[in-house]
């Protein structure tokens, strides 16, 4: 991953997060909790494909995992959202931009609830059988609902600015400039030196010929 997109992801994930522990977990909704780290890894897997959002998902999921009041094993949800940013990046549009807002909301519904039989999963793998007496049906239910409300609000901001960061301005006003000047040359390495070489010959061509009517003229005054 390049270095703006790495300052990018870290930046939205510690926001996310803080405002996952200190305002939507205070909130004592019924069953789950909207999960605005998920939607943030799902926002920016959807720009940077399955590669960077795999990253982004298992960086995220390891400082929730490390965030307190965390009550669960380190690695846990960090495993859950490597998985959902892989999966979330495969969904990634056409050069990452949205044609329907039925895509990502069915992205969002499936990271919902895929996340928490997955974390739900690996509790069980472990001892940990919290979800069964919660009742994984409401948390499944629960989770989609708030997840799908939330979404709105933060995927496409999440992926209006990374596609904005992503681009270089300064890049692709150099490149155009270059083009503009040389729009023949640019798609061979050896255009400007043979640009060059021929105004040569022409300047050559010229004074020969120049020099040649100026032997005529003189024998004809002869």
């Amino acid at each position: 991953m390049r270095l703006n997109r790495m300052l990018l992801s870290t930046a939205l994930v510690v926001v996310a997060l803080v405002i996952q522990v200190s305002v939507l977990a205070r909130l004592h909704l019924p069953g789950a909790v909207p999960d605005l780290v998920l939607l943030t890894v799902v926002g920016l897997a959807m720009v940077y494909g399955h590669v960077g959002g795999c990253l982004i998902g298992f960086g995220a999921g390891l400082l929730s995992d490390l965030a307190p009041p965390a009550d669960h094993a380190a690695g846990r949800y960090a495993l859950v959202l490597c998985v959902i940013g892989y999966l979330a990046g495969l969904a990634r549009p056409e050069n990452g931009r949205l044609k329907s807002a039925s895509g990502p909301m069915a992205v969002v519904a499936a990271a919902a609830v895929g996340s928490t039989l997955l974390y739900a999963g690996v509790g069980a793998l472990v001892g940990d059988t919290a979800a069964r007496h919660v009742g994984l049906t409401s948390l499944l239910v629960t989770a989609a609902v708030y997840d799908l409300l939330l979404a709105p609000f933060v995927v496409p901001g999440m992926m209006a600015l990374a596609r904005r960061i992503d681009n270089d301005p300064l890049a692709e006003a150099g490149s155009a400039k270059a083009a503009d000047v040389s729009p023949g040359w640019l798609s061979s390495g050896t255009g400007l030196r043979i640009g060059s070489q021929r105004g040569v010959l022409r300047v050559r061509a010229a004074k020969a010929r120049m020099a040649r009517a100026g032997r005529i003229k003189g024998v004809k005054r002869l």
